[in-house]
């Protein structure tokens, strides 16, 4: 069962029809897919880059916060966003190992 189907509501603002984050105006979101194999294992990794709004992301800036789900991982920028409150470049999702690459 979905959280939303529990009554449980985030935020104020009502949710879209598809409930996703592309739905709203400027938001972009892409992604890529690696998959290296060479025989049997084989890895999968991966990057999800967010551009929150249109625009140049360092010379405006919006205010942001950030929230610990799982309390494990790495993360690249959040002592910088959490201290000044503020978002100054695109969010880039990855497995720990590939933090480093994509900052």
């Amino acid at each position: 069962m979905k959280v939303r189907e529990r009554g449980i509501r985030g935020g104020r603002l009502p949710v879209g029809k598809k409930n996703c984050i592309t739905e709203i105006n400027g938001v972009k979101v892409s992604h890529v897919t690696l998959v290296h194999q060479i025989g049997e294992p084989h890895a999968c990794t991966g990057v999800t880059v967010i551009l929150p709004y249109e625009g140049n992301q360092f010379r405006e800036k919006v205010t942001a916060a950030s929230y610990v789900l799982k309390g494990f991982g790495k993360t690249t920028g959040l002592v910088q966003l959490n201290e000044l409150r503020v978002l100054e470049s695109p969010i880039m999702l990855t497995n720990t190992f590939g933090v480093p690459a994509v900052t």
